[in-house]
């Protein structure tokens, strides 16, 4: 028989939902052990988007040791709204005194595995977490090791910050299905290239063959995206015709080409779980929810979903007041139906839409000029954008 593991709360996942809130419980004395199927290397070297909120930078900062954000992230204050031909800037930082950062998810993940090895807390990497049993007095945590051995975890608390596809949800709602879905009849197909950026800040392009997003990852690299159908080949494209599909989609700007070295097509979904709590066992992260990468939410989604549920979780188990942890579920979803709003907002409003008509083509373009021709609408989006300030109640 396996002798359990022990622990005050078990994290399941080593994102950056899952390793945050393994900081933030070590500095108020809650220890944990984190598990990740996946090695350090994988988690390190996976390429992912990240545009971060004024508010999740601002936490990062403060309570992540040796975190890089300010010295290898780039600030924008604003973005480009290209539509009609013509492009209209929105001024984050003159319309609400905030902006948001360009630092890449593997970026933020490397910090956070420092930090959190650093200070010598319990991280086990090549684990993989198979189920959650919470029929007893504490819940478990069954696992299989490296060497195929199982592993059992029992605490005071779990907590599933494992991905889209997660293993602890079954225990919060029953499923790992149960909840409100959204599945987008399109998806983006996104370029890295070597080459220097063709524009200091993001470009979100409308263009009447369909979407395109101009970003950067570099001085030396570009990742741009445009709309396409969920089902395209990635290896159907040669490099000529990837470029002439984003060029023309991007009118009024040259864009830089160089070798495209990675190609991927990206499907849009917004998930939210039924519930993200069951007594002993919570989700947070994209366990709990995703959205379409329009609105640059998911990341900073998850650091808000962590905030709250640290503060919850410093309050049942370093003084038995269970309030907060009670109220978790109702205070985070309210922040995410907010974020899956903005998201479908602007994934509506940017998107060539199948089967669209001319009179919806019109009523589109008509909704972007409502945004940047009225100082409210600027506003609306620049604070959509840059995110809402973090709170237990937000």
């Amino acid at each position: 028989m396996t002798t359990p593991l022990g622990t005050r709360v078990t994290i399941v996942g080593a994102g950056p939902a899952g390793l945050l809130l393994s900081l933030l419980l070590d500095s108020v004395g809650i220890e944990s052990i984190v598990i990740d199927e996946r090695s350090r290397e994988d988690i390190e070297t996976t390429i992912r988007a990240g545009i971060l909120e004024h508010s999740t930078v601002e936490l990062l900062a403060e309570w992540v040791p040796g975190c890089r954000v300010h010295d290898v992230g780039v600030r924008h204050d604003g973005i480009e709204l290209r539509f009609a031909g013509q492009g209209h800037r929105i001024d984050f930082a003159g319309l609400v005194g905030r902006g948001a950062w360009l630092y890449p998810q593997h970026e933020v993940l490397k910090d956070l595995l420092a930090a959190r090895i650093a200070a010598g807390q319990d991280l086990r990497l090549g684990v993989r977490a198979t189920a959650v049993d919470a029929s007893g007095d504490k819940p478990r945590v069954l696992a299989i090791g490296l060497d195929g051995e199982p592993i059992v975890i029992e605490s005071d608390f779990v907590v599933g910050a494992d991905g889209s596809r997660s293993v602890v949800r079954e225990a919060v709602t029953g499923s790992r299905t149960s909840g409100y879905f959204r599945e987008y009849p399109f998806a983006w197909f996104g370029v890295l290239c070597e080459a220097p950026p063709s524009s200091r800040e993001l470009i979100y392009s409308n263009s009447p063959d369909g979407f395109a997003l101009v970003s950067q990852r570099s001085e030396t690299v570009q990742r741009m995206y445009f709309q396409c159908d969920p089902d395209d080949d990635p290896e159907a494209y040669s490099e000529a015709e990837l470029w002439e599909i984003l060029q023309k989609r991007v009118p009024g700007t040259t864009l830089r080409e160089g070798h495209i070295f990675q190609r991927d097509v990206l499907r849009f979904r917004s998930f939210v779980a039924s519930r993200l709590r069951n007594g002993p066992v919570a989700i947070v992260g994209d366990a709990a929810h995703t959205v379409p990468p329009t609105g640059a939410k998911g990341m900073n989604l998850a650091v808000a979903d962590v905030v709250v549920l640290a503060r919850a979780l410093e309050e049942l188990l370093l003084r038995g007041d269970e309030r907060l942890v009670d109220g978790f579920d109702e205070a985070v979803t309210r922040r995410i139906w907010k974020a899956q709003h903005f998201s479908w907002w602007m994934t509506e409003m940017l998107h060539a839409a199948p089967g669209a008509t001319d009179f919806d083509r019109q009523r589109q373009l008509g909704e972007l000029r409502f945004v940047v021709e009225s100082e409210a609408g600027r506003t609306l989006l620049a604070e959509g954008y840059t995110g809402w300030p973090f709170a237990v109640g937000n």
